[in-house]
């Protein structure tokens, strides 16, 4: 039978499921809430990052991330959603409206996709030189390109450099703003708390001689004269524009290749420097060569497991619940 509303039980299942995403500073910019049998998506605006997200984009690009697995968790639930993206222009907070579709059983895809969701994390520690299989890297593309987005695998020293220059160049322009280092720091958590990056979580501090910038979330030095890594695996995610639906879309996209990373065994870091500087983000995507708009570098690779970053409660970002009344 065609289910024309979703619950509140439903939502508060799959919003378990969408705060386990990832966001800028482990921010948690969402908010979820039902309103006449649709869950709405919505954007958080006191947890917006003033110094390093102006515009909104890492806000959007997380929300997009945590729609994802909302989709997922409907999916495997057996009652998948279509989703409609920013759907009332007026309300520029509400970024997608989500209805139950066809009810069907989930794909073993989408299955595997949705057990990766709680061992998927952030992993800022040294990955090993061991190559990532061609099966995977093609995988990774195909998650990107499923979700209406493009990723382009970096390969080569050189090429991988000339990446990593741009990245470099981008960190050093947002490390010469005190707002911005400020911000990263109110974020960077020593002691427990439901959010931000737990500075045990944020991987040894940078040195000179590192190909990839690092944020200062680590307080910790690794062994002296070890090289960070000489040649990860570096991917870029893009999108055909940069509107805010182009991000909304990049998000799931994100998510969906991460998810993917995660469930192939390997492990992954996101570096959003060269995406938050626009010059650096025009320079990237004229080395790569393509049309359309960056919107994440991904460090991909085999490595231990990394440390979970902390959640809020899935009942602290859902609003008050209003359902349709039936006759």
């Amino acid at each position: 039978m065609l289910t024309t509303t979703f619950t509140t039980a439903q939502l508060r299942s799959a919003v378990t499921a969408a705060v386990r995403a990832p966001s800028l500073h482990n921010s948690q910019p969402w908010r979820f809430r039902l309103v006449d049998g649709a869950i709405e998506v919505r954007l958080d605006p006191d947890r917006r990052l003033i110094a390093c997200d102006p515009t909104g984009w890492a806000a959007r690009l997380g929300c997009g991330a945590a729609l994802f697995n909302l989709r997922l968790a409907l999916a495997v639930a057996g009652t998948p959603a279509q989703v409609r993206l920013r759907p009332d222009p007026a309300d520029p907070p509400l970024l997608a409206r989500l209805v139950p579709g066809t009810p069907r059983a989930a794909t073993p895809a989408e299955s595997r996709l949705y057990a990766a969701i709680p061992l998927r994390r952030s992993n800022r520690l040294p990955l090993r030189p061991d190559p990532v299989p061609p099966p995977v890297r093609r995988r990774l593309i195909e998650a990107a390109r499923g979700e209406g987005s493009w990723l382009e695998l970096v390969i080569g020293s050189t090429a991988v450099g000339a990446v990593a220059e741009i990245a470099m160049s981008a960190s050093r322009v947002l490390d010469r703003d005190p707002g911005y280092q400020a911000e990263v720091a109110h974020w960077t958590r020593h002691f427990p708390a439901p959010d931000g990056v737990p500075a045990a979580a944020g991987g040894p501090i940078a040195e000179p001689q590192d190909l990839l910038p690092q944020r200062p979330f680590g307080d910790w030095h690794r062994s002296p004269g070890r090289d960070f890594e000489n040649e990860p695996l570096v991917a870029v995610l893009g999108s055909a524009g940069n509107t805010p639906s182009d991000q909304l879309t990049a998000g799931q996209a994100l998510q969906h290749v991460l998810l993917a990373i995660t469930d192939a065994g390997l492990a992954a870091s996101m570096l959003s420097q060269p995406i938050e500087v626009p010059q650096a983000r025009e320079q990237l995507r004229l080395a790569l060569g393509r049309f359309g708009s960056p919107q994440m570098v991904i460090r991909i690779g085999y490595g231990q497991p990394g440390r979970p970053t902390p959640r809020r409660d899935p009942a602290d970002v859902i609003d008050t619940v209003r359902e349709r009344k039936h006759d």
